[in-house]
């Protein structure tokens, strides 16, 4: 049977293109700086080039998108690899920032792709975990180097985890704060996120920083398609912790600073996550259905005192990843290996685009909301948290 177009490229993507990206990826790691990838393994980026305009010049001319959105999103995901590959290796861009002829029959097909699915034109994270299928064992990934293979196994296993607490608490709000089975909820959202931190230590413990920080981050850069930068892909590009956050209280979308942050991330999820979020911002969080209960004078009631200290061990547990997140992976992974190697201040360096100094500072300021740290003037909950703790007997 002939190969569709479809198929080829993805056959590519999860073989020769992989092949050439590690080839690439160890000669750059021998080199004084890893940094200064241009004019090195030119022969391959030649190969890379070439190969990969090819399948996806095949498939504009064909014009065959409209197969249902997972083959679109999936065909999407690839193009997506291909030109995040092509920024990576610093052949993405002329001089002037205008895209070079290999890249028009992917930023128009991306372009053509993003728009029909309502996703962003390039690869979003979703490719790499939850939409990422696996073919006799094996899902894709940019290279073969271990290191990699490891950051998304253990950002997939992160990813589901935040799901399930995500899933769990969405299923609290229809039965409400003082129904028996809310209890068994909270406790399964506080398993869930307890399974987010074991995974986060298991990948401070296993992955190498000089190998993610030079050889899997740069993937994840901002680059163009068509006339238009768009930022890399994050592993939090997902409804799931966003839903975790909102749910509990820790954030709201009324607060200017964090409705930016989803709306800037819409658009990296799929529309069956986007339509959640949104569900979401809509809804009066938990912690707000405890304060009006607290207020009616409710805080003897035995359901009360059951529910509200499982509740108070979910929004621990929340701010336990947000802080373990910021002060050990950042930290190992980014801020270190930065610093010791003169780039903290390269203006490319972060997938979301600003500066690094920039990025820690909205990371913070985050992670400050999701652990109700005693902050003023960010919209911290540690007030209203304090109130409900008082109320515990």
């Amino acid at each position: 049977m002939t190969q569709s177009n479809t198929s080829k490229l993805d056959h590519w993507v999860r073989h020769e293109f992989r092949e050439i990206n590690t080839e690439l990826e160890e000669l750059y790691f021998e080199l004084d700086d890893p940094d200064q990838v241009t004019m090195v393994g030119d022969d391959l980026k030649e190969q890379l080039i070439r190969q990969g305009d090819g399948f996806i010049s095949a498939l504009l001319k064909e014009g065959n998108t409209d197969e249902g959105f997972e083959q679109g999103f999936n065909l999407l995901g690839n193009v997506g690899f291909f030109m995040a590959a092509c920024r990576r290796h610093e052949i993405a861009q002329s001089p002037s920032s205008k895209l070079r002829p290999y890249l028009f029959a992917s930023s128009a097909l991306s372009l053509q792709l993003g728009a029909s699915l309502g996703v962003v034109p390039r690869f979003a994270s979703a490719h790499l975990e939850t939409h990422n299928m696996a073919i006799q064992g094996k899902h894709k990934t940019f290279t073969n180097l271990p290191d990699e293979q490891l950051f998304i196994e253990y950002n997939t296993r992160g990813v589901f985890s935040f799901i399930r607490a995500a899933e769990a608490l969405r299923h609290i709000l229809p039965l409400g704060i003082s129904h028996p089975v809310t209890y068994d909820l909270l406790l399964a959202a506080r398993r869930s996120l307890i399974e987010v931190t074991e995974n986060n230590q298991a990948l401070f413990d296993e992955l190498d920083p000089q190998r993610f920080f030079f050889n899997v981050r740069p993937y994840y850069k901002p680059h163009s398609v068509g006339m238009k930068e768009y930022r890399g892909a994050n592993a939090g590009d997902f409804s799931g912790i966003n839903t975790i956050d909102l749910l509990l209280g820790l954030c709201r979308a009324d607060d200017a600073y964090y409705s930016q942050l989803l709306v800037d991330k819409f658009l990296f999820m799929r529309p069956e996550d986007q339509l959640v979020l949104r569900d979401c911002m809509r809804c009066t969080s938990i912690m707000d259905h405890f304060l009006a209960s607290l207020a009616a004078g409710e805080q003897d009631q035995e359901w009360y005192q059951k529910n509200l200290a499982a509740f108070i061990k979910v929004c621990e547990a929340h701010g336990d990843t947000a802080l373990q997140h910021h002060h050990m992976l950042i930290e190992k992974f980014i801020e270190q290996p930065a610093e010791s190697s003169g780039l903290a201040e390269k203006t490319d360096l972060t997938a979301s685009g600003p500066p690094l100094a920039v990025m820690l500072k909205a990371l913070k300021r985050l992670c400050d909301l999701r652990a109700a740290v005693d902050v003023p003037d960010i919209g911290s909950r540690h007030a209203d948290l304090s109130s409900l703790r008082s109320s515990l007997n």
